[in-house]
């Protein structure tokens, strides 16, 4: 435990932070689950879960709780995903 008033301060600031960084990570992995979800079921509001997550993923990336490569590898990588549910699920003859 620390003995210094500022410190001591850090360590609270730290932890209001790390909680509200943690509920901000948790919210992505909601979001992005629930486009796939969408997608996979053949929702008519995929692209609006979509638009969702990736409104987020910026939203975290903007406030520094995940790198702005990271946001961009992620919301990659989940249109991709999301591209591949759909052409499958929509076979072209």
């Amino acid at each position: 435990m620390a003995n210094i008033k500022s410190q001591i301060k850090r360590n609270r600031q730290n932890e209001r932070r790390r909680l509200r960084n943690k509920a901000a990570r948790s919210e992505i992995k909601t979001r992005v689950k629930r486009a796939v979800d969408a997608a996979e079921s053949g929702a008519t509001d995929t692209g609006e879960a979509l638009r969702s997550a990736v409104k987020r993923i910026d939203k975290a990336a903007a406030k520094g709780i995940i790198h702005k490569n990271q946001a961009a590898n992620r919301k990659s990588r989940l249109t991709k995903r999301l591209a591949k549910v759909t052409t499958a699920a929509t076979p072209s003859e």
